[in-house]
């Protein structure tokens, strides 16, 4: 995974000028493209700047452990080489998911129907209950929720 980091970053570099090339600038579709190629990377390479940072703290508490003969500076290296190697660990599991490619149809718009079937006011309870739990889940999320149509049942559902 270390090995693929100079790549991710030597991208990022090449579609940030690209970013200011007239030429891509005047071709819409390219823009929106390399836009949302640096904009995907951006966070991957904040967090691979910060794993680097973490890496080269780590190897200079170790040097302090082996070289220094200050029981509390060593003492005092120990634990920050601790306290790094559990921030590398968990920087390094969400780099490892933020270089997961993602997939197109992510990005596409959801079209969602709920109906209260069969079961009566029970049934119309529910698919109110549920619409409002999907509701709060997309609020949560920042998606935009536009109801096409609805009807209301008779004791306060869909």
């Amino acid at each position: 995974m270390k090995e693929k980091f100079p790549v991710i970053k030597q991208r990022f570099i090449e579609v940030s000028e690209m970013l200011s090339n007239p030429d891509i600038i005047k071709d819409r579709k390219r823009y929106i493209d390399v836009n949302k190629e640096y904009k995907d990377l951006k966070p991957l390479v904040e967090k691979i700047k910060k794993f680097e940072i973490l890496n080269a703290n780590l190897s200079e508490a170790q040097n302090i452990i082996i070289e220094n003969s200050d029981h509390e500076l060593v003492q005092m290296a120990k634990e920050e080489t601790e306290l790094l190697e559990k921030q590398l660990a968990e920087l390094e599991e969400e780099i490892k998911w933020l270089m997961i490619p993602k997939d197109k149809e992510d990005a596409k718009n959801a079209v969602m129907e709920i109906r209260a079937g069969t079961g009566g006011d029970e049934a119309s309870i529910f698919a109110g209950d549920l619409f409002r739990m999907y509701s709060k889940y997309a609020e949560k999320k920042g998606w935009k929720i536009e109801i096409v149509d609805f009807s209301e049942g008779t004791v306060g559902g869909f």
